[in-house]
């Protein structure tokens, strides 16, 4: 079978042709992590997190520790030395069998790998999942930066229905968040988080919905993809002054015109924790 079909679940391939772009080479979506790719994980000190939550919800959130804390035992297992922290969205969602994604990102060299998989195990040794599928992703929009080892005291966490003022202001000021998205099924990958940046404003906010402008990339299109088959958003922004991590779901929509694509996120549920990243 072409591993074309089988690297990419029947959503992508029909952003594939929305988006008027011939079917991206497949060469580099593996089905086990390279030796560069588990060196490269191993060796941050955060990474990006996309869970499904029970009751079917995607959810972002961001995991740091020691260099190390992030390891593969073999070239098909990550082993997440990690803990969910009290109020973290993704705690509920990390059931053995459940689906779950994984971004590395380095903001100083702009280098991203990825790998989604199924949750093996959640319990005093940390979270084990099982790869399905691994591959790099270009550099482009991602802000450089260096990250520096902070001591904060963690805050409240706080749920909103809706987008409250101070919410929109982190939105609107950001030039880089996450989104977590997942297929109807994840037998072809499926489960995702992904990377977006842009410069300060390009995510516009009217009343509780978000508009994201797609900048091109490596024309997999799965975020894309997942939304047309579900149509379900979870997004991570970072307060990278304050500390602060803002976990947002909603109903995801996207649209495609001469303008150029995009999608929307209609919040339904807001999260802001208060001072938990150890990170500026």
């Amino acid at each position: 079978m072409d591993n074309t079909v089988t690297a990419f679940h029947e959503g992508e391939r029909r952003a594939q042709v929305l988006a008027g772009v011939a079917a991206p080479s497949s060469t580099f979506i593996r089905s086990f992590m390279t030796e560069q790719h588990r060196t490269f994980f191993a060796s941050l000190p955060y990474v990006v997190l996309g869970v499904l939550s029970p009751d079917g919800w995607p959810v972002a959130t961001l995991a740091t520790g020691v260099p190390g804390f992030l390891s593969s035992p073999d070239d098909i297992t990550l082993h997440l030395a990690w803990y969910p922290p009290s109020g973290d969205p993704v705690a509920e969602a990390l059931a053995p069998g459940s689906p779950m994604a994984i971004l590395g990102i380095e903001f100083a060299t702009r280098r991203r790998n990825r790998a989604n998989g199924i949750v093996l195990a959640n319990d005093t040794d940390g979270i084990r999942m099982r790869v399905r599928q691994s591959f790099g992703n270009c550099p482009k929009y991602i802000r450089t930066r260096e990250p520096r080892s902070l001591l904060r005291l963690p805050g409240a966490v706080e749920r909103y229905p809706a987008l409250d003022a101070e919410t929109r202001d982190v939105i609107t000021s950001a030039g880089t968040f996450f989104v977590a998205s997942c297929a109807s099924s994840v037998v072809h990958g499926g489960m995702d988080v992904s990377h977006r940046g842009g410069p300060s404003g390009f995510v516009q906010v009217d009343g509780d919905v978000l508009t994201v402008p797609d900048y091109p990339g490596n024309r997999y299109f799965n975020t894309f993809g997942n939304f047309l088959e579900n149509p379900r958003a979870g997004l991570l922004f970072i307060n990278f002054e304050n500390g602060d991590l803002l976990h947002l779901t909603g109903e995801a929509s996207v649209s495609w015109s001469d303008a150029g694509r995009s999608f929307d996120v209609s919040v339904r549920n807001v999260i802001r924790r208060r001072s938990v990243l150890t990170l500026d």
